[in-house]
Order: C-alpha cells, then sequence, then structure tokens
C-alpha cells in the first residue's frame, strides 16, 4: 500500500545526487513530497530529477556548495520560491576523509571534513530554521551523522568521527534551542550502508560482502532504502514526539 506522509509538502535533500542522498529523495517524492534536490555537481542532481520524474514525483535541481552559506541560503530561497514552503530538511551532504592516524593527519583533509561535515551543516541548519520558524506549520529537519564518532571509534577515522560527533552535537543543541519555534530536529547515525563510500580503495561490492559477514553483528552492509526509511519515519508527523534523537542504523556495530 502506497503511503502519501507528505503529500503537499517541500523536502529538501542535500548530497541528493547518489548513494545516500539520492536514496531518501526517492522516498519523500514516492510519498507525495515535492523534492528539491542540492550538491555540488549538476548532473547527477539531474539524473536524480529524472528518476524522480519517471516513478510520477515531482523534484527540482538547485546546485549547491554547503560550506558556503550564501548557497545554501539562495538553496532554500529556490525551494520556497518554487513551491511554497520549506517543510522538510534532510543535511546528508558530506565527505569521507580517513586512513591517516592523528599525527599523520593533513591539514587539507581536516579543512575539507569541518568545512562541508560540520560547517555545512550548521549553514543549512541556519538557512532551514530561520524559514521553518516563520511557518505556522514549523517544520523537521533530520542531519545525517555517523555511527563511527558518536557510537564508535576506529582507527584511522578520528578526523571524520570528529566531526560526525560534532554533527550529533549539533543536532541536540539545535533541537533543544527550536522546539519551540515548531521546529523538530533529530539526527540519523548509518554504519555502512550500499554507497561508495563504504568501499574500500580497490575494494568491489562483492569483496565487501564477504568482509561485512564478519565486520557486521547482521552480516551485511544496510540497503540505502533501509537507512531512508528511518529518515522519513523521523521526518513524518509519525514520530511528532521525538526531540533530538540520534537513531543508529548500523547492524549492530555499534551495539
Amino acid at each position: 500500500m502506497s503511503r502519501t506522509r507528505f503529500s503537499g509538502r517541500t523536502a529538501l535533500v542535500t548530497g541528493a545526487g547518489s548513494g545516500l542522498g539520492r536514496a531518501v529523495a526517492l522516498a519523500l517524492a514516492a510519498e507525495g513530497a515535492n523534492v528539491v534536490v542540492a550538491g555540488r555537481t549538476p548532473g547527477p542532481l539531474a539524473q536524480t530529477v529524472a528518476l524522480i520524474g519517471a516513478a510520477g514525483g515531482t523534484a527540482l535541481a538547485h546546485p549547491a556548495d554547503v560550506s558556503r552559506a550564501e548557497d545554501v541560503h539562495a538553496l532554500v530561497a529556490a525551494a520556497v520560491d518554487r513551491f511554497g514552503s520549506l517543510d522538510v530538511a534532510v543535511n546528508n551532504a558530506g565527505v569521507f576523509r580517513g586512513g591517516a592516524p592523528v599525527a599523520d593527519l593533513s591539514a587539507e583533509d581536516w579543512h575539507t571534513l569541518l568545512d562541508i561535515n560540520v560547517t555545512g551543516v550548521l549553514h543549512a541548519l541556519q538557512a532551514e530554521i530561520a524559514r521553518m520558524r516563520g511557518q505556522e506549520s514549523g517544520g523537521t529537519i533530520v542531519n545525517i551523522s555517523s555511527n563511527i564518532g558518536p557510537h564508535r571509534t576506529l582507527p584511522g577515522v578520528t578526523a571524520y568521527g570528529a566531526a560526525k560527533a560534532a554533527v550529533s552535537a549539533l543536532t541536540r543543541g539545535a533541537a533543544l534551542g527550536h522546539i519551540a519555534d515548531g521546529v523538530r530536529i533529530n539526527a540519523v547515525s548509518p554504519g555502512a550502508a550500499a554507497t561508495p563510500m563504504s568501499l574500500r580503495p580497490g575494494e568491489t561490492e562483492a569483496e565487501r560482502e564477504i568482509r561485512m559477514k564478519d565486520e557486521s553483528p547482521l552480516g551485511r552492509v544496510a540497503a540505502t532504502a533501509e537507512v531512508a526509511a528511518a529518515v522519513l519515519y523521523l521526518a513524518s508527523d509519525d514520530a511528532a514526539a521525538v526531540v533530538g534523537a540520534d537513531l543508529v542504523i548500523d547492524g549492530g556495530a555499534a551495539a
């Protein structure tokens, strides 16, 4: 049975050109949302819009670099100009840098992680909340964090973990600070999912499948649709009493 939890609502998804962001955008559109897809590269965004359109949904592509505050404010303005409101935002844009212990971490990698994964989320929150708290209907925001950092530590990814721990802290603080404004904010922390980010250098998907049988209590990576389902739950009225939560979707890796 089809669901229509987001009919008549406008949803914004950053990092929607591929992977989890695309899966979330498709899932929101399938449940009736008008979806604005954002990312730094126009081509993949156009592909996401085409997929949504082919499935009977409505979407708008708007390139944006979340590390630039002006880009994010323009993105929110474009969503409102096209569809009249901003009801749901999913802050998924992020990058992964790993493989080196702290002492060998390059300054470039450190600043990239902070600029996109932390400051980018801050920029998005500020622009989205500014719009949502002025709406009678308020809005909901879901930040994509990670099980690495807030919930577990792995060798070689300390900087990435620090950035994602900051996302979780931002989520809790923003949730507490803005629920009275009618803006409900939560996070999802995925573990390894079926995206290129979970592949080791040179690893194939088949090799990852074998590796995950040993590394994950569940014995596999999460499907992007499974993570998207958690995002949609938090963004929907089904989670109306959920504020400042961090939902871990990692097959038990951080349990």
